[in-house]
């Protein structure tokens, strides 16, 4: 029981540091190019990552190419795709938004496991995905129409980035512990962002990034990509899929208060009941999670 509390502390931990990705990268969006904070951020984690691999004793895979390729496509989506479109996104959308939408991750993967996989959806899957697009429609309530903005759609297409990385893990061939896995992420991800980040900065005459931004990207790199690998996987080991599952509510909780706390963003009442929304799919997910593994 003690060991089951422990897990649950470091999950929801390392939860509490995912929603804080948001209020970084709002940071990082007013002052520093996506690609080249992309870049950065990867650069300053990769080292620890390899560090964390030789403590642990585990050495690099080696894929076969057909392993290769999908691992190539999840660092451009899960890395790079989700962290460009997150930071571009809350140019436009404020931190709290971007909490509730992007919280909407287990719902948008469990579409796709039912979109490419095939899987054959329950109902209460089914009222998941209805339930959090509730939740984004939520976020308009009293403004003209019902239309997403330019900010929202690339948060979702963020989510939808993490959720083909969700998906492109399900096919590889090669078993890989989490701590490789992440590994290959960092050094795939800085490596396809780097063209663009030059690119920016070439285009960018001269100038850097903002004092904020650079401890926005510091932060980023360091606390939740690897302090929140750490605990999420330590935690993740010590209790059920289906506790692991409902922790991630804490990632938009997270995200919303410290976007009130620390940039002292308005909490409107849409946003809360978008939030309410998407907390309820995540819920009925895990509650399919667990039903399922008890008739296992």
């Amino acid at each position: 029981m003690v060991d089951e509390r422990k897990g649950q502390a470091y999950a929801g931990l390392a939860m509490l540091l995912v929603g804080s990705t948001v209020v970084a990268s709002k940071l990082i969006a007013a002052g520093a190019p996506p690609f080249a904070a992309t870049a950065l951020r990867f650069a300053l984690a990769l080292p620890l990552f390899l560090l964390l691999l030789r403590w642990r004793d585990l050495a690099l895979p080696r894929p076969d190419r057909h392993d290769q390729a999908l691992l190539w496509l999840q660092a451009g989506a899960g890395s790079v795709g989700y962290t460009v479109l997150l930071i571009k996104g809350l140019a436009w959308v404020s931190a709290a938004d971007a909490g509730v939408l992007t919280g909407t991750l287990p719902a948008v993967a469990a579409l796709f496991a039912v979109l490419a996989l095939g899987e054959r959806p329950s109902r209460a899957t089914l009222a998941a995905i209805a339930l959090a697009s509730l939740g984004v429609l939520a976020l308009n309530l009293g403004q003209a129409g019902i239309s997403l903005g330019w900010g929202q759609v690339l948060l979702l297409g963020a989510v939808v980035c993490e959720a083909l990385f969700i998906l492109l893990n399900k096919k590889l061939r090669l078993a890989l512990h989490p701590l490789q896995l992440s590994t290959l992420m960092v050094g795939g991800g800085l490596l396809l962002a780097l063209p663009m980040a030059a690119l920016e900065l070439a285009q960018d005459g001269g100038r850097w990034m903002s004092p904020a931004a650079l401890a926005g990207i510091a932060y980023y790199a360091l606390v939740p990509t690897v302090l929140g690998f750490v605990l999420w996987y330590a935690g993740a080991a010590r209790i059920s899929g289906a506790q692991a599952a409902l922790l991630t509510a804490l990632m938009p909780v997270s995200a919303l208060l410290l976007s009130a706390l620390v940039l002292g963003e308005p909490v409107k009442g849409q946003q809360l009941l978008g939030l309410a929304l998407v907390l309820a799919a995540m819920a009925l997910l895990a509650w399919e999670q667990r039903r399922a593994s008890s008739h296992q």
